[in-house]
């Protein structure tokens, strides 16, 4: 299997994207097939998707987090070893399992839904310790979406002391 370098070689979407389910869903229901910044237009596919999901009692949202996070590793490797491309970076659906957790329990708001948008982004772009460790050595569905999961955990933290602070929550 390929491992491209993400900052440097960024190989083709695949034709399939748009006609196999799995690829589809993979590639951030199409996001991922941006010339640029297609973590970012991940990203703001999944906002819609918040929304829908926000007014979920907090266990089921946990529920269905967990659930999306195991499919979400398991489609990531099943189309990884197809494509033969170890985390092509215009599969995105890490970034909604990213953005979901960022959103646990975040106080509703626009500006709470656009600072979570803002964190995830930096906190998945700098990558600091240990996300930086899983991006580069795990290499399977599962690592693809951990590194991104632990991008939501750092600003998920974030947003819960700000919303602690202000009196949000």
């Amino acid at each position: 299997m390929q491992h491209f370098d993400k900052y440097k070689l960024t190989p083709k979407v695949p034709a399939a994207m748009w006609q196999n389910p799995l690829y589809f869903l993979a590639f951030g229901l199409g996001s991922g097939a941006m010339p640029i910044a297609p973590g970012t237009f991940g990203t703001l596919m999944s906002i819609p998707f918040y929304l829908l999901l926000r007014p979920m009692p907090l266990l089921t949202y946990a529920i269905f987090l967990v659930g999306f996070i195991v499919i979400s590793s398991l489609i990531c490797s099943k189309v990884s070893r197809e494509i033969k491309v170890d985390d092509h970076q215009g599969m995105c659906i890490d970034e909604f399992a990213g953005f979901f957790v960022t959103m646990f329990n975040a106080p509703w708001g626009w500006q709470w839904v656009v600072l979570g948008f803002i964190l995830f982004r930096i906190f998945d772009i700098v990558k600091p310790w240990p996300i930086y460790i899983v991006d580069r050595k795990m290499h399977s569905g599962f690592g693809m979406i951990l590194d991104d999961v632990l991008a939501g955990v750092y600003s998920c933290i974030v947003i819960q002391i700000l919303a602690k602070l202000t009196g949000a929550i």
